[in-house]
């Protein structure tokens, strides 16, 4: 296990994944088991099962399979917190290889988790691998053939795997941050003191990425903004310049009360963005009555 949350912290006990009670129990593949000089008892995995995100393994495809030997576990469908980095075959099976089996095995198949990441609601990141050899010098540098595979690798995808997901788990890749939020009637440039209905209002946000050297303009084009009370009555997708900075207008709605400018941005592989910007001022009806209340923001990244 490896991140920046220490074991024994809320987050890690709250995960509970499911490793069998066997303390000898090793993932077995003799389907997906790696070729090598000696036959062995296929706990020597060539996984190739790897997550559909760029931002978590990187853009460039990682065409190795991953040697794996160690115990496997599984995880919580419940728990969306967690995700599945590097799995199992349908082949595989978690057992004692130096005993016959007396009963199914408990964690089979595709079921079966080799590495799993977590992404806390505060952002922390952890990862859980069931290998150590899977870090290991002789695996790094290993070569691999799956058994019944044509395909010879000089070079296990060991060394792109780890590498590239370090620098997810460690916050190189895949860290947003949303600066220099603004709002205003549209056509001036200054935060007004109050809203009327049905006034005409432009809303932008600037959003970077964190590129392990720099802040990178965030593009994506599935941003949005909910002007909310009590349940959101506009939302709208923000337009974006490319460069990092996302903006919409929009009119007030003809209702008058106690509203908030909010941005709740979850993605696969990010961390999690929660803005609000809660407008609690004088706020007038196109009427001119007027509503004392009191002003209140905050923000969250």
């Amino acid at each position: 296990m490896m991140g920046n949350t220490p074991f024994g912290h809320p987050v890690t006990r709250s995960l509970k994944p499911y490793i069998s009670k066997d303390p000898s129990a090793m993932v077995i593949d003799h389907i997906s088991y790696a070729l090598s000089d000696t036959e062995g008892d296929h706990t020597l995995v060539a996984s190739d099962g790897f997550i559909q995100s760029d931002v978590m393994l990187g853009s460039s495809k990682i065409e190795a399979p991953v040697l794996f030997k160690g115990i496997g576990h599984s995880l919580n469908p419940a728990n969306s917190l967690v995700m599945k980095v590097l799995g199992a075959s349908p082949s595989a099976y978690s057992a004692n290889p130096n005993s016959k089996l007396s009963n199914p095995p408990t964690l089979i198949g595709s079921a079966i988790s080799l590495v799993s990441v977590v992404q806390a609601r505060n952002n922390a990141r952890i990862m859980i691998a069931g290998s150590l050899d899977m870090f290991g010098n002789r695996l790094l540098k290993s070569g691999v053939q799956k058994a019944g595979s044509s395909n010879k690798y000089g070079k296990s995808g060991n060394e792109q795997f780890v590498t590239e997901l370090s620098k997810w788990v460690f916050h190189e890749r895949g860290h947003l941050k949303a600066v220099n939020v603004k709002h205003h009637k549209t056509g001036e440039t200054n935060e007004p003191a109050m809203y009327r209905i049905n006034d005409d209002l432009e809303y932008s946000v600037e959003v970077y990425e964190w590129s392990g050297k720099s802040w990178e303009p965030y593009v994506a084009n599935d941003v949005q903004v909910q002007f909310y009370m009590m349940s959101p009555y506009v939302l709208k997708t923000l337009s974006t310049d490319q460069k990092g900075l996302y903006y919409t207008s929009f009119k007030v709605p003809d209702v008058y009360g106690v509203f908030q400018f909010k941005i709740e941005y979850q993605r696969i592989g990010y961390t999690s963005l929660s803005l609000a910007k809660q407008l609690l001022k004088n706020v007038y009806t196109s009427s001119g009555v007027a509503l004392m209340v009191i002003e209140y923001q905050f923000y969250k990244f």
